[in-house]
């Protein structure tokens, strides 16, 4: 059986990548497209009402493989993730040119920060730039309608990403859990690694079941350092250093800082021991 996260198939629409290994009445070639509102929930089913399994942000790619009813049905560039949304959080495929590096910010009608706020944007969100402005020594990025972004809090996408994922992490301090979430607005333990790891140019997997079995290698509790990822059943947490970790949990409902032994003592009594240590980035 394969993983209905990664794999997009139904008895009646399948990808067509799926072709001999599903049955299914058509298969189609995803449609190209773009994320267009700030954060979109993708669900397993067609249904508002529906726990989300994770989260999109504006300017991310998508594969369309069915629009109907208000919804579409797509398969994530990033990690693969399939799942459904509202068809209206859809537009075409643009070239983004910019990825927000603050963990939070927002596009003003014009350039000027005493213009309205038109929305707010989480980190890792990705814009396409069309031009610069500087209003009273504040440089301003603008988009295609006029929109503007301060500079400072965009990166272009053509520089190499740098930095320490840990330290990327440690900027959501005090950001609310959200299951399913993957932004600064709200976020989960999987998607605190993924989202920290993306901005420095290192892919992950999106749930922590997927990271414990296939991000990075193996290694004992002993060999524990920066960067390295604890795992619990349907749990995650980055070490910040040998004895403190990061992480976001239903706990504190925010991403927080906890010692390992005090993490392991506390989660214990419900959810058992660790299950595995692995090491994401070989040079961390």
């Amino acid at each position: 059986m394969l993983d209905r996260r990664l794999n997009a198939y139904r008895p009646d629409l399948a990808d067509q990548v799926l072709q001999g290994q599903v049955e299914a009445e058509r298969f189609v070639v995803p449609q190209p497209a773009m994320i267009a509102a700030p954060v979109v929930p993708l669900r397993p089913r067609p249904d508002l009402t529906a726990g989300i399994d994770t989260e999109l942000l504006i300017g991310e790619a998508v594969g369309v493989l069915e629009r109907k009813d208000g919804f579409a049905w797509v398969k994530a560039a990033s990690d693969g993730y399939v799942g459904y949304l509202p068809e209206s959080a859809l537009a075409p495929s643009q070239q983004p040119t910019h990825v927000v590096c603050v963990p939070r910010t927002f596009v003003y009608s014009g350039a000027d920060l005493k213009f309205p706020m038109r929305r707010a944007l989480s980190m890792g969100s990705r814009l396409s730039i069309v031009g610069e402005i500087e209003t009273r020594g504040m440089l301003y990025l603008l988009l295609s309608n006029g929109d503007a972004v301060i500079a400072r809090h965009l990166r272009a996408l053509s520089d190499a990403p740098l930095g320490d994922y840990v330290h990327v992490a440690a900027r959501f301090i005090e950001t609310p859990y959200l299951w399913g979430g993957k932004s600064a607005f709200g976020i989960d333990c999987s998607g605190l690694v993924q989202l920290s790891m993306a901005m420095v140019g290192e892919a992950a997997p999106r749930d922590s079941d997927m990271q414990a079995e296939k991000l990075g290698i193996v290694i004992e509790r002993d060999a524990l350092r920066r960067g390295d990822l604890v795992f619990w059943k349907g749990h995650v947490a980055i070490m910040e250093d040998e004895r403190t970790l990061l992480h976001a949990n239903g706990h504190t409902m925010s991403v927080a800082r906890e010692t390992l032994e005090g993490a392991i003592e506390r989660i214990g009594w419900l959810y058992g021991q660790p299950t595995g240590y692995r090491r994401p980035i070989a040079e961390t």
